[in-house]
C-alpha cells in the first residue's frame, strides 16, 4: 500500500501564503524569471546571446553571424525596468514601427556614433519591411517583439493575446532565424501577469519594461524629447523611445552627446545586462 502525506493544517497555510506572495510579484513585475516550458522556450535557452563588445562607428556594418535569442537571467525579475546603477551604461529601446527611411536615419546616426539600441518590432511593420529585420541585426543592435499589430495586448483575451505575441516572435523566426532578444507588451510601460505568462510560454524568460519614458511619441519637439530624457537617465536605465518620428531622429544626436557628457554610453539592452 503506497502511504500519501497528508500536509498539516500548518503546512497547509504555508503553502497557500508561498502561492499569495508568488501571485504579488507577478502583479508588481519583482518576481523572478520565468521558468519556460515547450519548443519555443527550449530552442531561446539552447542559445545565449555573446555578450560581446560595441563596435567602432562605421558607415557598413559587418553582417552578424548568427541572431541573438532570449535568455533568463535568474537574479532579474520577470519584468525589467532597469539595468546595473553600478556601471556607466544606458539601453536605448525602440518601439518598432513607422517610415523605414526614418529608422534607417537613425541606426545609421546611432553607428556613427558608435552607439547601439534596442528595436522592438511591430510585426505587421516586418511584414512591410522585412529587410530591416536584417538590418537592425547587422548594425549590432538588438532586435526583439512588440506584438503582431500593436493592439493594446493587456485588454485582450487570452488567446488574442498569445496570438499576438506568437505571430511576431514567428516573423522574426522566419526573417532572422531567433524569435528575438526580447519582447516588449503593446500600448502598456508593463505587461499585465497574464501577458507575462504568455510571453514565457512563446520563449521570452523578461519582460523588457523601462524607468525612462522619453515622450517622443507626442511629437514634443527634438529639444523636449532630449531634455526629458537628459533630464531623467541614470546608469543602468532603459529609455523608451520610438521609431518613425521625425523629432527622435533630429533629436539623437544632442542626446548622444548629452550621454557622453554624463559618462554614460549606449549599448544594447544585451549589453547592459552582461557581466
Amino acid at each position: 500500500m503506497v502511504r500519501v502525506n497528508t500536509p498539516s493544517p500548518a503546512r497547509r497555510q504555508a503553502l497557500r501564503t508561498g502561492a499569495g506572495l508568488a501571485a504579488a510579484a507577478a502583479l508588481t513585475g519583482t518576481g523572478a524569471a520565468c521558468s519556460a516550458t515547450g519548443p519555443s522556450a527550449t530552442t531561446a535557452a539552447a542559445a545565449s546571446p555573446p555578450t560581446g563588445t560595441t563596435r567602432p562607428p562605421t558607415g557598413t556594418p559587418a553582417p552578424t553571424a548568427a541572431p541573438a535569442a532570449p535568455r533568463a537571467y535568474p537574479a532579474l525579475p520577470a519584468q525589467i525596468t532597469h539595468g546595473p546603477r553600478t556601471r556607466p551604461r544606458v539601453a536605448l529601446t525602440f518601439h518598432g514601427q513607422g517610415d523605414p527611411a526614418l529608422a534607417e536615419a537613425l541606426l545609421r546616426t546611432a553607428e556613427q556614433a558608435g552607439a547601439r539600441v534596442t528595436v522592438l518590432a511591430v510585426g505587421d511593420w516586418l511584414d512591410a519591411h522585412p529587410a530591416l529585420a536584417r538590418r537592425i541585426l547587422d548594425g549590432g543592435h538588438d532586435l526583439g517583439n512588440h506584438t503582431q499589430r500593436h493592439l493594446a495586448v493587456n485588454a485582450l483575451s487570452e488567446a488574442d493575446a498569445a496570438a499576438e505575441i506568437e505571430e511576431c516572435a514567428r516573423r522574426l523566426r522566419r526573417l532572422t532565424g531567433s524569435i528575438g532578444t526580447w519582447f516588449r507588451p503593446s500600448r502598456a510601460p508593463t505587461a499585465s501577469p497574464l501577458v507575462v505568462r504568455l510571453a514565457c510560454r512563446a520563449g521570452y524568460p523578461h519582460v523588457l519594461s523601462y524607468d525612462v519614458d522619453s515622450l517622443d511619441h507626442t511629437d514634443p519637439g527634438a529639444d523636449a524629447v532630449t531634455r526629458t530624457v537628459l533630464d531623467e537617465v541614470r546608469p543602468g536605465s532603459v529609455v523608451s523611445l520610438h521609431l518613425g518620428h521625425p523629432d527622435t531622429v533630429a533629436a539623437l544626436p544632442a542626446l548622444l552627446t548629452g550621454l557622453d557628457h554624463r559618462g554614460l554610453h549606449a549599448v544594447t539592452t544585451t549589453e547592459l545586462l552582461s557581466r
